[in-house]
Parts: C-alpha cells; structure tokens; sequence
C-alpha cells in the first residue's frame, strides 16, 4: 500500500481529532469508547514524561470513580508494588504514600518514585478510606518479572508464619541462587553459557509445592490476611518466570522478551481471577509503555518474532481490551544515557519526518484524542507504515532512529491514541544534579539529522 500523502493525512486527523484543553472533558470520548471493557491498557511513549503520568492518572480517577475499576496494574516489580497496594487499601505498614513507594530501589527509580506518582497514590489511599466496605476498594500491583531476590525472600516470610516446615524446604531450593551473588544476570550468564547448572527444577518444585497446598494455608484463618496468600503465589511465579527470563537474556532479546510479556499478561489474567474469586469487579487499568501496550503484530518488531501485553489482552479479552497509545513530538524527558547511569533530564529533539509523531504535529495545536477503531476515513488515512518513537528509560539522542524509532500501522496498533504536543520530563523524588541542570534548550551544534 502506497502511503498516503502527508497533506491528506493531515486533513483526515483534524477533521478526527477531538482538542485537549486541560479538562476533565477531555477524556469523556474515551470514556464511552472504553464502554464497558474490563481491561484499559493505558500507554506512555517514554518512562519519564510528566504529561504521560500525569493523564494516565486522570484517566484511572475516571474509571476507578465512574466505571468500578478495583485494581491498577502497572510495569513494575510486583513486591515493589505490592506494598504500595498494602498502603492504599489502609493494612498496616507504611505512614504514608512516599513511604510506601520505598520499596522501588532498583534503577529506574524515578519510574515509580516521582512527582505524579507519589500523587497518584495519595489520591487512591484517600479515595478507599471513604469506602467502608474493604473488598470494594481499588489495588495497585505490579506485572513485572525482575525481582528475583524480593520475590524469594517474601515466599519465605509468608511460609515462616504459615507453614515452617515448608519455609525450610523452600529455604533450601532457593539456597541454589546463593553461588551467584546478587545481580541475577550473574546467574543468567553463568548457566546460558554452561559454567554453572540452572536452579530450574528448584524453583519449579517450590511453585508446584506452594500451590498443592494454598486450599490448606487459606484455611488457616487469623495469622494473615486472606489476600497475602495470592501475594506469596505470585511471589513464587515471579521467581520462576525470572529464573528463566535471566537465562534466556543470553540467548536471544526476542525470546527473553516475550517470555517478560506473557509474565505480564499471566499475572494480568491471574489478578483477574482473584479479583473474581474475592466478589470484586475484574475491571483493571494496566500502566506501562506503548511497546508492550499497543499490538505488536502491527509493528515491524512483531514481523521479527515480538509479542507484547497488548496483543495477548486482545487475544483474551478481544474487543474487552482497550488498547490508548501516548505521543509527544518534542519537550523534555527523564532519562539516563546508560543502563543503571545517573538520572538527567534530556531535551527530546523534535520528532523525524516521516512519523506519527511529526505528522500530527503538522495538525497544530496543543494536543489531541484520536479515536482509531472502524473503518474511518482517519484509520484510513494512517493505516500506512510510519515511523513511531519510544524512549524507554535510557534516551540517547545521538543516535536517535537507530535507538528509539520502529515503524508501526498505528490504528492496527491501538484503539486510541492521545497526542501532547509538546511535554515535560517527570519530576524524580530524588533529584540528582544531572538532573536539576539537565538541558533547557538544544545546543547549536546539535545534528539535525540521524
């Protein structure tokens, strides 16, 4: 298919495009195309763009107060997140909200621990302390596989106060870790590469085992709460999925990346389930970056072998998943230039011609909503193959097509797309001086070209 030309397409989104002004009003039209679905995945096109936080969070407020959404799911570790979940449904721990977001320490920490974060979560405890009845307020979990190490340690202090004989046992099937010291890639490399047997069969049997007996420990009523027992599950899946994410990083970026994203999508399809199983309305927003939200079958990562959360909420809930993808053409955005480097705030150069991104640019204004479901005359004119941008949490604008643009068919992509023209890095709540004197303007000898 031939692209249509700029100019067409350009007329096709303005005509389409509903203006955002800062209102409330702004999200009614999402609203009634997310209708009735249970599942919303709610993107960002970067890991460090306050406007992306900032209306994710509005748009959850909406659904949560209006349509009984009762848990937000998000890219994280899910002990991290789970202790933000124990602070905003009022069990005991933390004192408040930037407390309860502690527990994100691994780089990045500003994904979670930031300006609009921390409010959001402020919101969502105030909000469940005025509803009285507990299993009708809303949780925060995390979806992700990394935390190894949590994971292992929270299995066993659910298992010391249930079932110390068990907690023994898996204290010895985890022990397989202790040769490889802290940094699970340390494990990954040693037995990818033959220097050291995996600790497969060891976390198998302590999930297999943990589960045989969840109807016994769920009876035992009065020394924990009935939800921790999910908690610990989870907790022993993570470190299976884990183990085998580390091993297979070595191996292939296609096949360790697809094993992160079914993780999500199982603990997605999992936090359904209990919800369910609790009496509690299974309508879930899910927060993380447009490359795992939007389907990948319409990017060309998916035609290498790619799949994300977007495509596997489709294939389960069909039209019941709500897929909102975020674009910015240009501003500022909180990022490292490294894996693991200190935090800085970068300007984001303006977007390339040829993409989504400068074409709706190209429509004027502040931003806008773009309805993409149908066969409109706007899907139309945008179904064509464009270059899209995605800043993950590393930003380096050096090398800026080869390291952050894919192309994409963006109304095959998602079903909504909002645009912020112009936006602003998300505020760290703990500011480094890379930071604080990140970069204002481009410097004149910045390349036009890359």
């Amino acid at each position: 298919m031939l692209p249509i030309p700029d100019a067409e397409a350009v007329r096709a989104v303005e005509a389409a495009a509903h203006p955002l002004h800062g209102t409330p009003e702004d999200f009614d039209p999402l609203l009634d195309l997310v209708g009735d679905a249970p599942i919303v995945l709610l993107g960002e096109a970067s890991h460090g763009t306050h406007d992306f936080y900032r209306v994710r969070a509005e748009i959850t407020k909406r659904l949560i107060r209006t349509r009984g959404f009762r848990a937000v799911a998000v890219e994280a570790d899910w002990p991290d997140a789970y202790r933000v979940n124990r602070y905003v449904r009022a069990r005991p721990g933390d004192a408040d909200a930037e407390e309860a977001l502690a527990g994100f320490r691994r780089f990045p920490q500003w994904m979670w621990r930031n300006a609009d974060v921390l409010d959001f979560v402020g919101w969502l405890r105030e909000h469940n302390d005025s509803i009285a009845e507990a299993d009708a307020r809303t949780g925060f979990y995390g979806l992700d596989l990394y935390s190894l190490h949590a994971s292992m340690a929270a299995v066993l202090e659910y298992l010391r106060v249930v079932d110390p004989a068990a907690a023994d046992r898996a204290a010895r099937r985890y022990a397989c870790f202790d040769h490889f010291g802290v940094d699970p890639q340390d494990y990954g490399y040693a037995t990818s590469f033959g220097l050291s047997p995996s600790c497969e069969r060891e976390v198998l049997s302590q999930l297999v085992e943990l589960r045989a007996a969840a109807a016994e420990y769920a009876r035992r009523d009065g020394r924990v709460a009935p939800d921790d027992l999910f908690f610990a599950e989870r907790n022993a899946q993570v470190v299976a999925a884990a183990e085998q994410y580390y091993r297979a990083m070595f191996r292939s970026q296609i096949g360790s990346w697809n094993l992160r994203d079914q993780h999500m999508a199982d603990t997605l399809k999992a936090l359904t389930r209990f919800l369910e199983s609790r009496g509690q309305s299974p309508k879930i927003v899910v927060w993380a970056h447009n490359s795992h939200q939007g389907d990948a079958r319409a990017t060309e990562l998916g035609e290498r072998g790619e799949l994300n959360l977007g495509q596997l909420a489709r294939e389960a809930w069909g039209s019941g998943a709500a897929l909102v993808g975020f674009t910015t053409f240009s501003g500022s955005v909180t990022a490292a230039s490294d894996w693991g480097a200190h935090v800085e705030r970068k300007r984001v150069r303006p977007a390339l011609p040829g993409s989504y991104e400068a074409l709706f640019h190209e429509c004027g204004g502040s931003g806008f909503y773009l309805d993409l479901r149908g066969q409109s005359d706007v899907a139309a004119a945008l179904t064509a193959p464009r270059l899209e941008r995605a800043i993950g949490v590393i930003y380096r604008p050096e090398t800026e097509r080869l390291s952050h643009y894919f192309r994409a068919r963006l109304p095959q992509q998602f079903d909504a797309v909002f645009h912020y023209d112009h936006t602003r890095a998300v505020e760290p709540l703990e500011r480094t001086p890379a930071w604080e004197h990140g970069e204002i303007e481009l410097p004149e000898t910045f390349p036009s070209a890359l």
